[in-house]
């Protein structure tokens, strides 16, 4: 009896765990279901930290605990039926990744587009802004482009866009024709300044082009070929260069871009993505290999500075008082030896009061070897501010002593 008793006692051991087992499999069932739809609702990361935590607590020694006994290493049966789940719970996982990825790869989708609408309403918006403030100039010899400078009517150009005119016409964006009146041409610089006082005219926003950087992008807008408002594109390549233009004619400050500078666009506006001009596009590189045409992505426009300060001289005074050259009073021609020739001298200058005379070479100033005439103007013109900066520093010593204070601009 006691036997068979202990037997039965078994048998129904053995079927009560077997129906604890089958209620725990029903229910991590339903809990994979459960997690795997949570995954997809969630992501996949929260999906598998989930995951990961209910695993942990429904299968590890979960229907041991219902047992009333302590985990232990499961049995074949149990290592069986738990690789089962972990496939599940794999594959469930997997799902999550990749419907995650899909999501990922959409959203990053749409960055791209984004960032290149927003440049593109960038670019449209500085059109809006500087567009009526580019005009274009026609003379007897051409078509140029120009800038409007203030609200008094007067427009910065390039000297080599009125040539000799004294009128000019003035033709704004929105196809309004007015007469202009040439106030000054300052070819040294490649600068000139017309007034048109019949018409209310939108001044542009002149940016301090100390600032402006390489790499930045700017807009030249212009009329090319009388192309009106025409707009090219590109970046700032270079800034302080010293271009020799033409004979005696050096600019000491220009911007080289790569944005395209056609015939027509001279005098025109060289543009940053805060709508504000940085420089004056006035000539495009000659390729040697091209004989004589053009060469691609190098041009080179007068900083906004220059433009400033010279413009703002000619509407004040009606001239340049101040070019911030420095003048030598010779006619100075290059050389194949890499030296510069004094072809002429000016009675009474700097160059004829040191002794200078026609057909001598000058090869260095202060020690700076000048092997070409736009070197020796750059040279000079530091030599000549530095000179000036220490006479300014010792006048102000001077007066520092009479008066016992410093005086400094305001």
């Amino acid at each position: 009896m006691r036997v068979l008793e202990v037997m039965r006692r078994l048998r129904d051991y053995r079927l009560e765990t077997f129906k604890l087992k089958a209620t725990a499999r029903d229910s991590v069932d339903e809990r994979i279901g459960s997690l795997e739809a949570d995954a997809h609702s969630q992501g996949a990361v929260v999906g598998r930290e989930t995951a990961a935590r209910h695993w942990r607590t429904h299968v590890d020694g979960w229907w041991l605990r219902f047992a009333g006994r302590p985990a232990r290493p499961f049995s074949p049966p149990a290592l069986a039926w738990r690789g089962v789940c972990g496939a599940a719970l794999v594959l469930a996982v997997a799902a999550c990744s990749v419907g995650n990825s899909e999501m990922g790869s959409s959203s990053l989708s749409t960055v791209g587009p984004r960032t290149a609408q927003s440049e593109q309403d960038a670019y449209i918006s500085v059109v809006k802004t500087v567009g009526p403030s580019v005009v274009e100039i026609a003379t007897d010899r051409g078509l140029g482009s120009g800038v409007v400078f203030d609200n008094k009517g007067n427009i910065v150009t390039n000297s080599h866009v009125v040539g000799n005119a004294e009128q000019v016409e003035v033709t704004t964006a929105d196809g309004k024709r007015f007469e202009g009146v040439v106030v000054y041409s300052y070819p040294p610089d490649d600068l000139a300044v017309v007034r048109v006082t019949q018409a209310r005219l939108k001044p542009a926003t002149f940016a301090d082009s100390s600032k402006v950087q390489v790499g930045e992008i700017v807009l030249a807008i212009g009329n090319p070929l009388g192309l009106q408002s025409s707009v090219t594109e590109g970046i700032v390549s270079a800034t302080g260069r010293v271009v020799n233009e033409g004979p005696n004619i050096t600019l000491p400050d220009t911007i080289q871009t790569s944005a395209a500078i056609n015939p027509g666009t001279s005098g025109g506006a060289l543009v940053n993505l805060k709508s504000e001009v940085v420089g004056i596009p006035t000539l495009a590189a000659i390729s040697p290999a091209n004989i004589g045409g053009q060469a691609p992505g190098i041009g080179f426009a007068i900083s906004s500075n220059r433009v400033k300060s010279i413009a703002s001289q000619i509407v004040r005074d009606g001239r340049v008082t101040n070019s911030e050259r420095a003048y030598l009073g010779i006619q100075a021609a290059d050389t194949t030896s890499g030296r510069v020739l004094v072809k002429a001298v000016v009675p009474g200058g700097p160059a004829a009061k040191a002794g200078i005379e026609p057909g001598e070479l000058i090869t260095a100033v202060a020690g700076d070897a000048t092997p070409s005439s736009s070197r020796l103007s750059q040279v000079w013109g530091a030599q000549s501010r530095s000179r000036s900066k220490s006479n300014s520093q010792r006048a102000t010593e001077q007066r520092k002593r009479r008066t016992g204070y410093d005086l400094r601009p305001s």
